[in-house]
């Protein structure tokens, strides 16, 4: 038995989360919706804008988040990514220490910790202004072997591929440790950009992928499909397994052979915020621990609920019980 079950390799960032209201949103003339990259700078001006909002820090990037559900849930689990010597990444590293997840030592001395800034519109949209400093800065030298060989899974995440000098490197290293300690890998899609940009490198990495996540939107993006139902039956010839969630029409399920489709719960959402990460974090929990892929599936919708019926893209507290709960009416 390896000492985890998975090992995510992915951007280590500090979500900042500011509510905005429709005016203000409106001033900062932001396409609404979606993620985009920004400097340093850029990045700070946006955060002095709203510093009396009092926003709130959580640790996060996409892989991370699905990580630190698993874990929450009860499983055994390693991250791989860096973070800075500043506050951020002081905090980062705290807080995965506190939940009992595996990071080793992802401190870049002189470096800045990446940060999201989420800006949450009443709608419940998120708009997000990305600034990955040394989170771009993950390569082949930083993936820890050991950890992903001692794993199950490996989870990837797309966002990574955006960086070819660097993350590639690191997602390629990471992959051919997988394959030859015999641990299963997961890629998350993340954004349609990473297929519209990196699809190539994307496209080699999922020809030794077990398992790939992705929403209608990247879903299509990869296999030029026009719905979600056509672009999973198109996946079939691409990845032996996949995960296609399409929002409130719940979400397409194919994996160790099966093919589901799972309700999504009404909701009524407050942040779409890591809605994907949740279901991702929550489905391999439950197959990795004995749940077919119906009930994983179901589960995870379920999870996926209770995290945008709040702000934030994650649960702090609760995720186990609401997972029992979900299961006990199964």
């Amino acid at each position: 038995m390896k000492k985890f079950q998975i090992c995510g390799l992915g951007n280590a960032i500090v979500d900042i989360f500011v509510e905005v209201p429709e005016k203000d949103f409106a001033a900062l003339g932001f396409e609404r919706g979606g993620m985009q990259l920004v400097d340093h700078a850029e990045q700070k001006g946006l955060l002095d804008r709203f510093q009396k909002r009092e926003p709130k820090l959580v640790s996060g990037g996409s892989v991370a988040n699905s990580i630190i559900a698993f874990s929450q849930l009860g499983g055994e689990a390693a991250f791989i990514g860096c973070v800075g010597d500043d506050r951020y990444g002081l905090f980062y590293s705290g807080e995965f220490e506190q939940l009992g997840i595996d990071i080793g030592n992802p401190i870049i001395v002189g470096e800045g910790t990446g940060t999201c800034v989420c800006l949450i519109t009443p709608d419940a949209e998120r708009t997000m202004r990305t600034c990955l400093a040394v989170s771009s800065h993950l390569a082949a030298r930083h993936v820890d072997a050991d950890r992903i060989e001692n794993a199950d899974w490996l989870f990837i995440e797309g966002y990574v591929f955006a960086n070819p000098e660097t993350g590639q490197t690191a997602i390629k290293r990471a992959i051919e440790v997988a394959k030859k300690s015999g641990t299963k890998v997961a890629i998350t899609c993340s954004d349609a950009f990473i297929v519209n940009v990196f699809g190539d490198a994307l496209r080699e990495a999922l020809k030794s992928a077990d398992l790939f996540f992705c929403n209608e939107t990247e879903a299509c993006a990869v296999t030029g499909a026009s719905t979600a139902a056509d672009a999973f039956a198109k996946l079939k010839s691409v990845v032996p397994s996949a995960v296609v969630t399409n929002g409130p029409h719940g979400a397409f399920i194919r994996y160790a052979g099966k093919e589901v489709k799972v309700p999504a719960v009404p909701s009524t959402p407050k942040d779409l915020t890591g809605a994907g990460d949740m279901f991702a974090g929550a489905f391999l929990y439950g197959v990795t621990h004995g749940l077919s892929p119906e009930k994983a599936g179901r589960t995870a919708a379920f999870l996926c609920h209770k995290v945008i019926s709040q702000v934030g893209a994650r649960l702090h507290t609760g995720t186990k019980q609401f997972w029992q709960e979900c299961l006990a009416g199964l």
